[in-house]
């Protein structure tokens, strides 16, 4: 989850605990944001692993003790209950490793006491959704309402915020679990990777075998069931000798392949999918997308065009939009 949300979130669990107390919200919302401070700490967790992003500041025990640092010190810049200050700033930080637990991006919340971590694979890292919410929520709460409205009207956007992230949440758990019912039609052994769309979501299988890998995906959206696919390509990790220009679509994707996978780390670290087109001067473009670095339509990808007279290939990595969306 991206920042903003995280503060957000917490900041609305803390209204839900305490109500309009601004010192107690400040906290609250604060302690949502702190665990990601991490990011400030990589010298050490050079020395130090425990100290990694989404390390020991991404589990109970760091969150615990700062509530225990917060309840000790916000009662000296505001007055409040030590005991208040310490359970929404727990609550607060809690709310991260949740929601960062919730997504691809496993956080160890028993740490440093366990390794074992937590990912629910719900929902993305970063998605555009709740952070394009979340930053209208705090325009609306901090600029256009703050001092500016009655108590009524402020209310009714929280709780609005409310409803909407306990329905967003609800959709995409039970597109988790519901996914998981249609593993079989692909692949025993298939993943669920969930979209910028809540309601959409890809089943993937990637299988290598004697130099190769292969690629198979089919598209889910909930309430519809399997609507496409699915799909597989299936290219050779290594390049393999070949000269003068591909002639048909598999043979641009076999030549390409490795090319597009030496380009990009992306591709080597997600699932992908490629596809291939002849154009009117007789030249061949290969893509290869990856099938989980998406946004507004388009992918992270590497374009490979072989040139119609045979000669060099150009590659070349960009976002770009798939002729067959697979988002």
């Amino acid at each position: 989850m991206d920042l903003l949300t995280h503060v957000l979130v917490a900041y609305l669990v803390t209204f839900g605990i305490v109500g309009p107390q601004p010192q107690y919200l400040a906290a609250g919302a604060l302690a949502g944001g702190l665990p990601d401070a991490d990011a400030l700490l990589f010298p050490i967790a050079r020395r130090f692993p425990i100290f990694r992003h989404h390390g020991i500041t991404h589990s109970l025990f760091g969150v615990t003790v700062v509530a225990v640092v917060g309840a000790f010190l916000a009662p000296l810049i505001l007055p409040g209950s030590a005991w208040v200050y310490f359970l929404v700033m727990e609550v607060g930080g809690a709310c991260h490793i949740l929601q960062d637990g919730f997504t691809n991006f496993s956080v160890p919340p028993l740490l440093p006491f366990s390794e074992r971590r937590l990912e629910v694979d719900a929902d993305r890292a970063i998605n555009f959704v709740t952070l394009v919410v979340s930053s209208v929520a705090f325009y609306l709460l901090l600029g256009v309402e703050r001092n500016h409205v009655g108590p009524a009207v402020y209310l009714y956007t929280v709780y609005g915020l409310m409803a909407f992230f306990v329905a967003y949440f609800a959709i995409r758990l039970t597109g988790r679990l519901v996914i998981g019912r249609h593993r079989a039609a692909l692949d025993p052994a298939a993943v669920p990777v969930p979209t910028g769309n809540p309601f959409t979501w890809l089943l993937l299988a990637e299988r290598h075998a004697n130099g190769r890998v292969r690629t198979t995906w089919a598209r889910y959206v909930l309430g519809r069931g399997l609507v496409d696919g699915p799909h597989a390509v299936e290219a050779p990790i290594e390049a393999t000798p070949h000269s003068g220009r591909p002639t048909s679509a598999a043979e641009a994707l076999e030549w390409s392949y490795p090319l597009a996978r030496a380009r990009s780390r992306i591709l080597e670290m997600t699932y992908h999918f490629g596809e291939a087109y002849e154009t009117a001067a007789g030249a061949w473009t290969a893509v290869w997308y990856s099938l989980e670095f998406t946004m507004f339509g388009r992918a992270s990808a590497v374009r490979v065009q072989f040139p119609a007279d045979g000669g060099t290939p150009e590659v070349k990595s960009a976002f770009y939009r798939p002729l067959h969306p697979a988002y």
